[in-house]
């Protein structure tokens, strides 16, 4: 009988490249029949908010300041060469062009691919995020002793 291939991916990171590297991987392992799970955690926690764009989400005056600068996919900047913003959009508009698929559109087929999706317990405590601040595809809210018992077996990055 052979063994199920592995992947689960923490991801840490909020920027745009580095979510792009994410979510990449993890549809092109889910495409090739591997199990993918992928447990966000701190800014990571932004590619999968419900509401897209600034708003003001969070248990007290400090979690809203951190809830408005997680703006979602739509606003998240690139590790380097924002410039101001237009990074990301620029990076869309090559991506567009040489038809590979977008941040966006990599999250949907991740959706459609079935992979796992976890949110990170402790960042949603220090964040003031509930589970009900995510998409409904968001599997379950997880401490990290649960995320390592589901990757155990596989291969575990951290993006």
């Amino acid at each position: 009988m052979a063994e199920t291939k592995k992947l689960s991916i923490i991801a840490f990171s909020g920027d745009f490249d580095k979510l792009t590297a994410v979510f990449t991987l993890a549809t092109g392992a889910a495409a090739v029949g591997y199990e993918v799970n992928l447990f966000f955690t701190f800014w990571g926690l932004d590619a999968i908010k419900i509401k897209q764009g600034r708003s003001f989400v969070g248990g007290n005056w400090l979690t809203k300041i951190f809830g408005f600068m997680m703006g979602g996919l739509h606003v998240t900047p690139t590790s380097r060469f924002n410039f101001c913003g237009a990074g990301p959009k620029i990076f869309r508009s090559l991506m567009r062009k040489n038809n590979v698929a977008t941040l966006e559109e990599l999250v949907e087929a991740a959706k459609v691919l079935g992979i796992n999706f976890y949110a990170c317990e402790m960042a949603m405590h220090v964040l003031g995020l509930k589970k009900e601040d995510f998409i409904p595809e968001v599997k379950d809210v997880l401490g990290v002793a649960s995320f390592l018992k589901i990757a155990d077996g596989g291969q575990t990055l951290f993006i």
